[in-house]
């Protein structure tokens, strides 16, 4: 199947450049440049150290995803919960942290960070290791806190679209705080 391939406008000269290799070098890598840049076009900086924070937190493999510098830029994330001072006790407190999980049994097995935060608590290290539970947390909460905002922003949209001709700005949003109160004690 890796028949020569012919370049340029004469057929007479044949090359040592093969389908497979055209297929990789020419096809292959303009579509992963491709997809690369609509990737970086979508996710800012932030937003990839937030989700490789996240992921460096992973128990999955004995932790094997571990990366202290990406979860140290997690944590600058948040400065209200980590102040300089806070950072330097988290950069410790991670040292002697990923060295006891990976030798202790309770956390070999782990797949998700939910089950690692329970393990954590029911062993109470949660206490001794109170900054990178602080993060586990954190990163816990981050996926209810977005689809909540978001379920906030679409009931704006909603109000807004249909009875913004007809009132003020004043009764939308009174309308609106009524609305997801009305939402968020149905779902609790």
């Amino acid at each position: 199947m890796d028949k020569n391939y012919h370049l340029g406008k004469s057929k007479r000269r044949s090359s040592s450049v093969i389908y497979s290799h055209h297929l990789r070098v020419d096809i292959f890598n303009v579509v992963i440049d491709l997809q690369l840049s609509e990737l970086n076009s979508r996710f800012d900086t932030v937003n990839s150290d937030l989700l490789l924070g996240m992921a460096s937190l992973s128990p999955d493999n004995s932790f094997v995803n571990y990366d202290k510098e990406r979860i140290m830029k997690l944590a600058k994330l948040y400065p209200h919960e980590y102040s300089i001072s806070r950072l330097e006790d988290l950069s410790y407190e991670l040292d002697s942290y990923i060295l006891y999980v990976r030798e202790d049994r309770n956390f070999s097995n782990l797949k998700r960070l939910g089950d690692f935060s329970e393990i954590l608590v029911e062993t109470e290290l949660h206490k001794t290791w109170g900054l990178v539970y602080l993060l586990v947390k954190l990163s816990l909460i981050l996926h209810v806190v977005t689809a909540t905002v978001e379920r906030a922003f679409s009931s704006m949209k909603y109000i807004k679209n249909d009875l913004r001709s007809r009132i003020g700005d004043e009764f939308i949003n009174d309308c609106l705080i009524c609305y997801i109160e009305n939402t968020f004690w149905v779902i609790t």
